[in-house]
């Protein structure tokens, strides 16, 4: 029979052992002690974002000075004080990406999931100026459930902070002539995308656009990343969501999704970031995603329910050919 502890033995000062020693009658036993859980690099958490927040919103400067001079038919200085301007576009990308990344870190606190602060990416791309934001997730998960719940909360975030921006910046965006005699980008229209603007101008003639204000393309961007994150692959959002419906289903599904990407680069170059990224996660992690411990415990069927909601919030988010190529107008 045991018997309980008589104290614990303290180790000596400057002693850097990962054990606690417990003293009982007749033996010593020495049990590691727990690992404290989230715990963070503040230092790298702000660093990135100053970053992102640097590179986005000299992006969105450009995004800006685009809106205003309507595709360069207007002459309009681009100064050190259109920065400024900029956040229009920033503010709002990183309060989606952020959305996303916490709705994550919140189910992660909520089921004692040790898991890192957002680390924003930043980059100096021309359009977005980041490669979204992530979180590290350090324990496995115990039950479908907990993946599940963990995997959607992200993606509903994220759609909850861009509608309204969408709405928002669609309302400051305008109705102005087709460019001619100039190269521009064509950016995808999601079905989300085109209902909120025909709710706003109605139907369009052939010699007319919308020149979307920076804070519409910010939503644009979220919708594209949720959109991606749920696709149903691997270890992304919508294969954690997938794995925890359907269970081992989810590796011939995986499988086929990589399959879809990969032709639908043919169809548009934009997809060949994302793809290339799939086929490496394939060949690092392979096909199968990661069992939760407990994989036989039963989901409730609330989990079902919102699951369909995320395929529709998929849906409406998607666009097959996200960003066309340079075209003369």
């Amino acid at each position: 029979m045991p018997y309980p502890p008589v104290g614990p033995v303290h180790p000596p000062l400057g002693s850097e052992s990962p054990f606690t020693s417990i003293r009982w009658p007749e033996e010593i036993i020495r049990v590691r002690a727990p690992r404290r859980k989230f715990r963070h690099r503040w230092w790298v958490h702000i660093l990135l974002f100053l970053l992102t927040l640097l590179f986005t919103t000299a992006v969105g400067a450009l995004h800006y000075h685009s809106f205003i001079s309507e595709f360069g038919r207007r002459q309009v200085p681009l100064t050190l004080g259109s920065l400024v301007d900029g956040l229009w576009y920033s503010l709002t990308l990183l309060g989606i990406l952020g959305a996303h990344e916490f709705g994550h870190y919140y189910f992660c606190r909520r089921y004692n999931i040790d898991a890192s602060l957002p680390y924003f990416l930043p980059a100096p791309l021309p359009l977005t100026g980041t490669l979204g934001a992530v979180i590290r997730i350090r324990d496995p998960f115990p039950n479908r459930t907990i993946l599940f719940d963990i995997g959607v909360g992200g993606p509903i975030a994220g759609f909850l902070v861009l509608v309204p921006a969408l709405f928002l910046g669609m309302a400051m965006s305008e109705v102005v002539p087709m460019p001619t005699g100039q190269s521009v980008f064509y950016l995808g229209e999601p079905l989300l995308f085109q209902w909120v603007a025909a709710l706003n101008f109605g139907t369009l003639s052939d010699k007319v656009t919308i020149n979307i204000h920076p804070m519409v393309f910010a939503a644009w961007f979220g919708m594209l990343a949720t959109a991606l994150n749920l696709l149903p692959f691997g270890q992304l959002d919508g294969g954690h969501i997938t794995y925890a419906t359907l269970k081992r289903w989810s590796t011939p599904i995986s499988l086929a999704t990589v399959g879809v990407a990969i032709a639908m680069t043919y169809n548009s170059s934009s997809w060949t970031f994302m793809t290339v990224m799939m086929v490496l996660m394939l060949v690092l992690l392979g096909p199968r995603h990661p069992r939760v411990i407990w994989e036989e415990e039963a989901m409730p069927a609330s989990r079902y329910v919102i699951a369909v909601l995320a395929l529709v919030i998929f849906i409406i988010c998607f666009t097959p050919v996200p960003i066309d190529t340079l075209m003369d107008s």
